[in-house]
């Protein structure tokens, strides 16, 4: 199971109702935190959502819009007592001394916890081997993005293991108290040897997997990233085809692109966001978007959903 909260959907300034960009994924206890926009920590507390439990802090790219709450978050975390590391994952630029992010870093000062900076490689990484306790087979991978400056989306996958077979699970000798190792994908030791998860279960099913854009133009990079997602989080800072010639020009999307997008990736939904100021009710400029993606619906500040395994996989 999977809780997608989005925290901010506004771009360049926010807005009364509209925080900057910004979005929580949750699995297990454990969390990413997608961008750091202004008033994340204000947006998390009005989602009832907990900052503190982020394994990892995933940047798209260093315009302010988009790491600006940072200093503020890192602050409240050592406030609250955190010891164990803190990840920051980003693009090219990431480890620069003098680039934006180790600038706000320093502003922040020093941290009582483990601040650690992450370049994901292009396979990814289990989450796992960061932060135990992820579900086995949890990966974070990086997502090639087109926009005016280094930028980069993310996908997270949840692997899904195989079908437990009890009638083999009993056949090898194995306790019943060790089944479930076993159904996550851990190794156990029984009749003098080490049994695998794979002598007792099925061939793996399919897993859950949602993609977060960032700021950029439709490419293939994000294409390719979210074919058969579960959902699709994309930008949309203009409202439609107006805007087009300024959304190339700025490295955005406007809302009908990014339907297109997911429609042409076989996503699941779509959720819109990163609105320009000029949007006041992203919902005025939905139909366009569902008349090629009907699927596609519109973020707001403080959405939540929730993905579940399909039950008859």
């Amino acid at each position: 199971m999977l809780k997608i909260t989005l925290l901010g959907t506004g771009a360049t300034m926010p807005r009364p109702q509209r925080a900057l960009s910004a979005a929580v994924l949750e699995c297990a206890g454990h969390g990413l935190l997608m961008d750091c926009g202004e008033g994340t920590q204000a947006a998390a507390q009005r989602a009832g959502v907990s900052l503190a439990k982020m394994d990892v802090i995933c940047l798209t790219h260093y315009h302010g819009d988009h790491i600006f709450g940072l200093p503020g978050l890192l602050q409240t975390i050592g406030c609250q007592g955190r010891t164990k590391p803190l990840y920051i994952a980003g693009p090219k630029g990431l480890t620069d001394p003098e680039g934006p992010l180790m600038l706000l870093c320093r502003l922040a000062g020093r941290m009582p916890y483990p601040l650690l900076l992450l370049t994901l490689p292009p396979e990814g990484v289990k989450l796992e081997e960061l932060a135990p306790g992820w579900p086995a087979g949890a990966r974070l991978r990086p997502v090639p993005t087109c926009h005016r400056v280094e930028s980069q989306g993310y996908t997270l996958e949840l692997a899904r293991a195989g079908r437990f077979t009890p009638e083999k699970a009993r056949a090898l000798g194995i306790p019943q108290r060790l089944w479930g190792a076993l159904q996550r994908g851990q190794p156990v030791e029984a009749g003098g040897r080490m049994v695998q998860p794979e002598e007792v279960l099925g061939p793996p099913r399919r897993g859950l997997k949602v993609v977060f854009s960032g700021d950029t133009a439709p490419c293939e990079g994000l294409e390719q990233a979210a074919r058969g997602a579960d959902l699709l989080i994309c930008d949309a800072t203009y409202p439609d085809d107006r805007y087009t010639e300024q959304a190339q020009t700025y490295g955005h999307s406007t809302f009908c692109q990014s339907a297109a997008l997911a429609a042409r990736a076989g996503a699941k939904r779509l959720l819109l966001t990163h609105y320009s100021p000029m949007i006041a009710d992203p919902e005025e400029h939905l139909s366009a978007a569902r008349e090629i993606f009907p699927q596609t619906c519109c973020g707001q500040d403080g959405l939540s959903l929730t993905l579940k395994f399909e039950q008859n996989e």
